[in-house]
């Protein structure tokens, strides 16, 4: 069980540091089989990234946006998107330039609006 000082000690440790530090220490957290590579991880950011959506939803519903538990889970979201890119063999700092290079060429190409992976 990762215990509130395990936290505590990887915070401290990668604050002011790049992406691909902050990547190589969240995959010693990455405990699941590694038959299923990509699969559980990207199944587990669905997960979060719909409970991001959830917090999204009760502030519409109730008025009140907890930005600190949004804040949280979207950290869980880069944990996954950390975990999958590294089964795939990509830094996080690869999967940030190869979007920057994508949107670079939408906007370039008067494609930012609109939909389709490749415009």
């Amino acid at each position: 069980m990762i215990t509130q000082d395990d936290i505590d000690s990887v915070a401290t440790n990668i604050a002011g540091t790049d992406m691909d530090v902050y990547q190589e220490q969240a995959n010693s957290f990455a405990i699941y089989d590694k038959s299923f590579k990509v699969v559980y991880p990207s199944l587990g950011l669905a997960s979060e990234a719909g409970e991001v959506a959830d917090k999204v939803k009760k502030w519409i519903r109730d008025g009140h946006m907890d930005k600190l538990e949004i804040a949280k889970e979207l950290g869980d979201c880069l944990w996954y998107v950390a975990v999958t890119a590294e089964d795939l063999g990509y830094t996080l700092s690869d999967v940030a330039l190869l979007n920057l290079e994508k949107l670079s060429k939408r906007k370039k190409s008067g494609k930012i609006k609109g939909s389709g992976d490749n415009r």
